[in-house]
């Protein structure tokens, strides 16, 4: 009986040496005897009892590693605080294993060698602005050492930079000193715009008041010509009808009452007038005289027309 129970514990034993479950997205190095005898893939695999073992087990996921943050040198002396994050991935479980005795160190290490170096060979200015620049190459230097740790680095993200308070103080002045100077000039565009406008409203005033005294002068001249042309033709309108009226039986006789009552209206006018001494002609033939020449007047336009 205790014989069965002792080979019971041993099949047991033998059975979870020899069987092993490997997760999704890992990879186990196994070793036979000390020497490397292949990876185990995700999902059930065979050991050997007591002559295989798992020595390594990695992770396929991408890893976020945080390099410690840093004192770099830039190219015109100035002190730079870098900290960033690596991403990194195993691709070769063997060489993760056998090829570096801490991969993990030596990516840091040599994040942090090569960051150094970069901004080594940029100036203050440049180092915050060419930080595409500085990721890019960090990741190109540390791909091609890792090839031999079995690692792929995917990207390298500086997340800041930090430089000193002096030099933070200076950055900000310099920074407030641009702004005012784009504000005066802003201003003063704005002014010399204002200037434009005004002068270029003036001008087109100017020119429209010109304009409306031109159309009101000619619609004065074209009045005025229009009303002496209309008492023109009014007034020969008139001497045609007068003309016509003297013609006609009895005209001669009109006209002469009509002079007359113009000859005694005269009169009465200056005998009306207090001021003036009225002389009287002392013949009053001599009015018929002055009826009688202007009817000589008339008949004369009359043979004549």
């Amino acid at each position: 009986m205790e014989l069965a129970f002792l080979l019971l514990v041993v099949t047991g034993i033998f059975i979870i040496k020899s069987i092993k479950v490997v997760p999704q997205q890992n990879a186990w190095v196994k070793e036979r005897l000390g020497k490397y005898a292949g990876t185990l893939t995700p999902g059930l695999n065979f050991l050997v009892p007591f002559i295989d073992k798992v020595a390594y087990k990695h992770s396929l996921k991408e890893i976020p590693l945080d390099v410690p943050s840093q004192v770099c040198i830039t190219k015109d002396n100035t002190q730079l605080q870098v900290d960033g994050i690596l991403y990194f991935q195993v691709t070769d479980p063997m060489r993760a294993s056998y090829g570096s005795s801490n991969y993990i160190m030596a990516v840091t290490q040599l994040a942090q060698t090569t960051l150094r170096s970069v901004i080594g060979r940029l100036e203050l200015d440049k180092t915050f602005e060419e930080r595409d620049m500085i990721n890019a190459q960090v990741v190109n230097a540390i791909d091609e050492a890792a090839l031999n740790w079995g690692v792929k680095v995917l990207r390298y993200e500086i997340k800041d930079l930090t430089p000193p308070a002096e030099i933070l103080r200076s950055m900000q002045a310099q920074i407030t000193a641009e702004r005012e100077k784009r504000a005066l000039i802003a201003a003063s565009e704005g002014r010399k715009q204002e200037q434009i406008n005004i002068a270029t409203g003036e001008r087109e005033a100017s020119i429209a008041r010109s304009e409306g005294d031109k159309q009101a002068a000619i619609n004065q001249a074209e009045g005025e010509a229009a009303a002496i042309l209309s008492v023109a033709e009014a007034s020969a309108q008139a001497i045609e009808r007068i003309a016509r009226a003297i013609r006609t039986d009895g005209g001669d006789q009109a006209v002469q009452l009509k002079v007359a009552e113009k000859a005694v209206e005269a009169y009465a006018r200056v005998a009306a007038d207090a001021s003036t001494t009225l002389i009287v002609p002392g013949n009053m033939s001599e009015v018929s005289s002055l009826i009688g020449s202007a009817m000589q007047m008339v008949k004369s336009t009359k043979a004549g027309g």
